[in-house]
């Protein structure tokens, strides 16, 4: 595959501190960030991104705080403890060095509300009390009662309690039938307003560094808050349509066409095992459809993301859940398909 006609590998600003990636605190200050890119612009004699031939977009998913630092709601360590911040810093590193070859950048938010349906919020036991986070709930269990909607959900439900509780039971049927997972319940994690659900500091330095150094857009995309379906995918949500045949979300064919619409595609974000591997099997359903030659205009950065692996507080060293394997086999399917499976330092723009 050619490059970018012109393209050069260029330094990291001497301005990046690469401790930055690990520090939650950090917030870039926009206006200094904008005189530095602008006079790594002129030094380097950057052409913007209007101008390139050859159309580059990196899709980075979901790297907010939540995700990628240990004190997060819901931190994406993997195996080591340490993936998510060691994939920040690469992903940072990467816009740096590729800055004249990349021309847009997309971030993905995963965007949350109190009560929804992967949240300890929305179900209760038998009983009324509240589930806990971190475990699965089966459609056996929902159809036979002893797992339910809570009181809170059903009072929130805009279509009455009858038509909730009926929808619970096909949310939970619909999953398992479709063979992906089995429904999850995940701690609150990226409210909408909260800390948790803003963009890593040192990544959105670089996101706004790209953006002034090259003029270039740079969008964000929010996803998952819908109430009544998960949306691990950017692209489409997990269930479609309820019980009675009503929408209760839809595909962003917006998007699709923007992605397929690039000569390169470069992905990376958290997790491997979730967010990230959903939004490759939508997208790769698409390119099924449309040509499956696409494929190979997609590269997957693998050491720029993780995936969850829940520690077991009882027994150290071993886990509640671990996904890893699971996403390991998804990023040998991709391949299969006909997608890139590359490091970050392989140069390959």
């Amino acid at each position: 595959m050619s490059q970018r006609p012109g393209a050069s590998r260029l330094p990291v600003p001497p301005g990046f501190d690469p401790a930055r990636a690990a520090n939650r605190s950090y917030r870039p200050d926009a206006g200094g960030v904008f005189e530095a890119a602008s006079a790594w612009r002129r030094r380097h004699s950057i052409p913007p991104a209007g101008e390139d031939r050859w159309k580059t977009r990196l899709l980075l998913v979901d790297l907010q705080k939540d995700f990628c630092f240990p004190d997060g709601a819901l931190y994406v360590g993997g195996r080591s403890g340490r993936g998510a911040l060691e994939d920040s810093e690469r992903i940072c590193r990467f816009i740096f060095e590729n800055l004249a070859r990349i021309g847009e950048i997309t971030c993905t938010l995963d965007t949350h509300v109190p009560y929804q349906i992967f949240f300890p919020s929305f179900w209760a036991d038998r009983e009324g009390r509240p589930l806990a986070p971190h475990r699965e709930v089966l459609a056996g269990e929902v159809l036979r009662g002893d797992v339910r909607p809570s009181p809170d959900a059903l009072a929130h439900s805009p279509r009455g309690p009858a038509w909730l509780a009926k929808y619970a039971e096909h949310y939970s049927a619909s999953l398992e039938r479709a063979g992906k997972y089995r429904l999850y319940l995940w701690p609150f994690h990226c409210l909408l307003g909260s800390d948790g659900h803003e963009l890593v500091g040192a990544v959105e330095e670089a996101r706004l560094f790209h953006a002034f150094a090259r003029g270039a857009r740079n969008e964000l995309v929010v996803k998952g808050s819908d109430p009544l379906t998960e949306h691990y995918s950017v692209l489409a949500p997990e269930v479609l349509t309820a019980h009675d045949g009503s929408p209760v979300g839809r595909r962003n064919e917006r998007l699709v066409d923007d992605l397929l619409g690039a000569d390169m595609l470069v992905v990376a974000g958290q997790a491997a095992s979730h967010c990230v591997r959903h939004t490759l099997e939508d997208l790769l359903q698409e390119i099924r459809r449309r040509d499956e030659r696409l494929a190979g205009k997609v590269y997957i950065l693998e050491d720029c993301m993780s995936s969850v692996a829940v520690p077991d507080p009882a027994a150290p060293g071993r886990f509640l859940f671990d996904f890893t394997d699971a996403a390991r086999q998804a990023l040998e399917g991709f391949r299969a398909a006909g997608m890139h499976v590359v490091s970050s330092a392989t140069p390959f723009l």
